[in-house]
């Protein structure tokens, strides 16, 4: 392993070599790295910085990664189960199939990534940022959306159930069929977002919401009716 100053490149790393870099009490840059199926869970990496890196199956699960920002990184099933993520970024990169129940995302700004499939049950969410995003087939049970703006996330498909979306603003999004049993959606703006595959059972959960004429013509037109 060879590193300058606090940036490490293009370098297959173990546990091993992680704590060696955390002993030194600094905070690393690790550019085009692997780390796949590594186990770095409860280290302390705050402030750390990944780049390019390979993180698949890579365990964070409990560790501390407050201000840690995560760019264009490949890390398909990594585990950040109860991490602390608090005030990161992650930005691009793969992260389907990806673990977060538990783990503190607040003020995290969550950014044109994929998270299909991805776990973030349980979490704790205040003033997450959600931009160009897709959360296909992911488990958001219970996710708090409140007061947030939406920016060009895909829902489609995902367990949105008891999710609290009031007063949020979608701008180009997708909900289609996804799950939204129990959600709430009070002085929500939904013009913005595809509401294909909901039906008037469905539409209920949209009260208090606001939905365009498109939208409410698509859905009266289950019933056979004409907006005009």
């Amino acid at each position: 392993m060879t590193q300058d100053d606090t940036t490490v490149v293009d370098q297959t790393l173990s546990r091993a070599d992680v704590e060696t870099l955390t002993a030194t009490g600094q905070a690393f840059t690790l550019k085009n790295c692997g780390l796949e199926d590594t186990n770095l869970s409860r280290l302390d990496l705050s402030r750390w910085h990944f780049e390019n890196c390979k993180l698949a199956r890579a365990s964070f699960q409990g560790g501390s990664l407050e201000e840690a920002t995560f760019q264009g990184c490949r890390a398909a099933g990594a585990n950040f189960q109860f991490a602390n993520l608090a005030e990161g970024a992650i930005t691009g990169g793969d992260f389907s199939n990806s673990n977060f129940r538990g783990a503190t995302l607040s003020d995290v700004k969550i950014s044109r990534c994929k998270l299909t499939g991805a776990n973030l049950t349980e979490t704790q969410s205040i003033r997450t940022e959600f931009e160009e995003v897709l959360l296909i087939l992911a488990v958001l049970s219970r996710f708090s959306f409140r007061d947030m703006t939406l920016k060009q996330v895909d829902f489609g498909e995902a367990d949105l159930r008891n999710c609290d979306f009031r007063d949020t603003l979608f701008e180009d999004c997708s909900l289609r069929d996804a799950h939204l049993v129990d959600c709430r959606f009070e002085n929500a703006d939904l013009r913005g977002a595809d509401l294909g595959g909901v039906n008037l059972s469905d539409a209920r959960r949209f009260r208090g919401a606001v939905i365009s004429k498109q939208q409410a013509a698509v859905l009266l037109g289950q019933l056979g009716l004409k907006v005009l």
